[in-house]
């Protein structure tokens, strides 16, 4: 992820991260259509819960805590998701090649997630 001000940003949604895990969320949601009905939602609620977790996130970024406790949220569903892949993978409802790029790509939202609560000095507003 660029590092950027977030002072230059106006909503979560102009997170770069953010737009990565709303676009592995959608991906997601469309390849589970495909899907049994009893296992739509195994792989779409945690990769959706990342966005709006961390929607929640932007919002509380006055109280350090708050803040790191919702990236923590996105984190693990973050995490979940990826196991949630393994699953779809080994139940032949992905393709392994699939499957890859979006493991690869919630690899990378950890990652950002990661950096934001080891520095939420960066993101956090100053409480005066």
């Amino acid at each position: 992820m660029d590092k950027q001000s977030f002072k230059s940003f106006k909503s979560h949604e102009d997170l770069a991260i953010f737009q990565l895990a709303f676009d592995a969320a959608m991906k997601i949601f469309e390849l589970s259509r495909s899907f049994p009905n009893e296992e739509k939602y195994s792989l779409t609620d945690p990769s959706g819960s990342v966005c709006a977790n961390l929607a929640e996130a932007w919002r509380k970024r006055r109280y350090r805590a708050a803040f790191i406790a919702k990236l923590s949220d996105c984190e693990s569903e973050a995490a979940e998701t990826q196991v949630w892949i393994k699953f779809a993978v080994s139940c032949s409802y992905l393709d392994i090649t699939v499957a890859r790029d979006l493991y690869s790509n919630y690899s990378r939202i950890l990652k950002g997630l990661v950096n934001m609560i080891n520095h939420p000095e960066e993101w956090t507003l100053t409480q005066k």
